[in-house]
């Protein structure tokens, strides 16, 4: 199988086993935007899938002012270091610990964060939250200071799981890059 990055961020696939030589011509030159018919007598290349984007997304209401393209939004605008530390909190259920998030960028083996820097690398939320979101949204990440808890609300969990899916799938969308958690 070759796998070939093309210009323009199209990522195509060639299976070198079914596919022929002219099916894999005709799928280069359909996705160039090229004289997409083949010549008479060739097999037709296989139609290349739309690649999903943030109008997928849906805009209704996830409460508190949030929609999935609204999260998507912010997330794409996220520096590496935010996205994957609210990556984290959302996937451990929209709550954690100052300590577990702490210790686990800390011992990050590809990604790590000094304990000392979690704090200033979440205040890029809210300053993208500011810049992106309506005034009518509620905060994305809220901390509690006496408990030491990083929260989510409940509803947005979900909203987010959609958003970093949609990250996973077109990461030429996001701000930076950073390798997945």
């Amino acid at each position: 199988m070759v796998v070939a990055n093309l210009e323009g961020s199209v990522r195509l696939t060639i299976d070198t086993t079914t596919d022929t030589y002219e099916q894999a011509i005709a799928a280069v030159r359909a996705a160039y935007g090229l004289r997409p018919d083949t010549p008479a007598g060739w097999p037709q290349a296989p139609a290349l899938e739309p690649r999903p984007g943030p109008q997928d997304l849906s805009i209704d209401g996830l409460g508190v002012g949030w929609s999935d393209q609204l999260l998507f939004q912010v997330v794409a605008a996220l520096k590496p270091g935010a996205r994957m530390v609210l990556r984290r909190i959302a996937d451990l259920g929209g709550a954690a610990s100052y300590d577990d998030v702490q210790q686990y960028f800390a011992d990050h083996l590809t990604y790590p964060i000094p304990t000392s820097r979690i704090g200033g690398t979440l205040t890029s939320i809210k300053a993208v939250q500011r810049r992106i979101a309506p005034d009518s949204t509620g905060p994305l990440l809220q901390r509690d200071e006496r408990a030491r808890l990083y929260r989510i609300d409940d509803a947005l969990v979900p909203g987010l799981t959609r958003a970093f899916a949609m990250a996973d799938a077109r990461p030429d969308l996001l701000r930076g890059s950073a390798p997945s958690p």
